[in-house]
């Protein structure tokens, strides 16, 4: 997992690695099941206090997406499929509303973007 910090930004760290890691669950990159690194070992790959690693995991388990088990280590949730479904949807959905700003800004209609979308899927079923 790699996970890559901004000291300039006005973003908190911990938030940093939440959204990072969160963004790698609902992309698929990590799976369910999955360890993630101990909350030591991410801090010191980091250089970073425990702490904030600490409230980063704390964050990913409210919302579901990270199982924590005493003295074995945090993991990727499983049990929360149709959430991670959902979540993706969403961002899916505010992808569509940039492209649906853009065509406008072109202007597109709904039918060249749809039959866009049919030949590009095309495209992809040939390679």
């Amino acid at each position: 997992m790699n996970i890559i910090l901004s000291h300039s930004s006005g973003e908190p760290i911990y938030l940093q690695i939440v959204q990072q890691i969160r963004g790698a669950i609902l992309q698929g990159e990590l799976s369910p099941g999955m360890p993630l690194p101990s909350i030591r070992q991410l801090a010191k790959d980091l250089q970073i206090s425990v702490i904030t690693t600490k409230r980063a995991y704390n964050e990913l388990e409210q919302a579901g997406l990270v199982d924590s088990v005493v003295g074995k280590g945090s993991f990727v949730s499983g049990g929360n499929k149709e959430f991670i479904r959902e979540q993706r949807m969403r961002m899916l959905e505010d992808k569509l509303r940039e492209v649906l700003e853009e065509c406008r800004s072109i202007p597109i209609s709904s039918d060249e973007l749809v039959d866009w979308i049919k030949l590009l899927e095309k495209e992809g079923d040939s390679k």
